[in-house]
């Protein structure tokens, strides 16, 4: 009998609602983008869908900037696995910009992997929000 091969796709990615690790629900896209303004608590990444893949473990990863910790040390990506819970299985990978926001800009890269293949890549570049766009602009303006 052939082996079933796992499928996955990207489904959504972008800026989402705030994500609780406790609930069973996954945060809503917002945004469809990889252009994220630098905010406190602004939540981004993506949700990927696994098929065939039920008790195979995931590797996920996240290379962020040279972001220093408390002692100024450069912190290494975050890595961690997961176990695919059933056979069509949404999964969100995703982080949050705390502060010192100025040591958050650049590309932050999020990888998924499964049994030495790249599942899914995705690149964030994180921007000082444009002052100059939008309701910014209006609000500097004085309006």
């Amino acid at each position: 009998m052939a082996k079933s091969t796992l499928q996955s796709s990207i489904t959504s990615f972008g800026i989402y609602d705030t994500w609780n690790e406790k609930s069973k629900d996954l945060p809503k896209v917002k945004k469809f983008t990889t252009d994220v303004p630098a905010e406190i608590d602004v939540e981004f990444g993506f949700i990927i869908n696994i098929k065939k893949g039920k008790g195979k473990k995931i590797t996920f990863c996240i290379y962020h900037p040279d972001i220093p910790d408390k002692q100024g040390n450069i912190m290494p990506p975050f890595t961690d696995d997961v176990y695919i819970r059933d056979n069509n299985w949404n999964f969100y990978l995703g982080d949050t910009i705390w502060e010192p926001v100025h040591s958050k800009l650049g590309d932050w890269r999020m990888t998924i992997e499964c049994e030495g293949h790249l599942l899914a890549d995705k690149t964030f570049t994180i921007n000082e929000p444009d002052e100059f766009s939008g309701a910014k602009f209006w609000k500097r303006a004085g309006y």
